[in-house]
Parts: structure tokens; C-alpha cells; sequence
């Protein structure tokens, strides 16, 4: 059985250049991860709350629609 031979100074430039292309798929990996986490919206998006409260009823409309007010005194708009 035969047993390659080790060139080092080559098996070192090897080495960095492996060493140069993880780092640079690290640096492509954190990017793709940070334009992902931007394009997704927002404490739980469509699905998520509309209205931070509290906020109080000022008037039931009917079939479960009703005007509300924040407590700051301001009517919320399409309540």
C-alpha cells in the first residue's frame, strides 16, 4: 500500500485558501440570514395583534364590531 507524500508548503497554501473560503461563505451566510430576518414582519405580522392596548369600548356596533378609545383619549380608527 503505498503512502502519499505530504508537499507542506502547498498543503499550507491549501490550508489558508480553505480557511479564506469559510469566512467568506460565513460572511454571504450572515448576510443571506440578516435580509431574511428584515423581509419578515414584525411581532407576529397578519396574524399578530392590531392594536396595542389597553383601550377601552366605547360602543358596541354589533356582530362583534365595536369604536374603541387608547387611553390617551384617542379614537382607533376602523375598530
Amino acid at each position: 500500500m503505498a503512502i502519499p507524500a505530504v508537499d507542506v508548503v502547498n498543503n499550507d497554501e491549501e490550508l489558508r485558501l480553505n480557511l479564506d473560503l469559510l469566512e467568506e461563505r460565513r460572511e454571504l451566510a450572515a448576510m443571506s440570514e440578516a435580509s431574511n430576518d428584515a423581509s419578515h414582519a414584525v411581532a407576529g405580522g397578519k396574524l399578530g395583534p392590531k392594536w396595542e392596548g389597553p383601550y377601552e369600548v366605547t360602543d358596541a356596533l354589533g356582530n362583534r364590531a365595536y369604536k374603541l378609545r387608547s387611553m390617551d383619549g384617542t379614537m382607533l380608527p376602523r375598530t
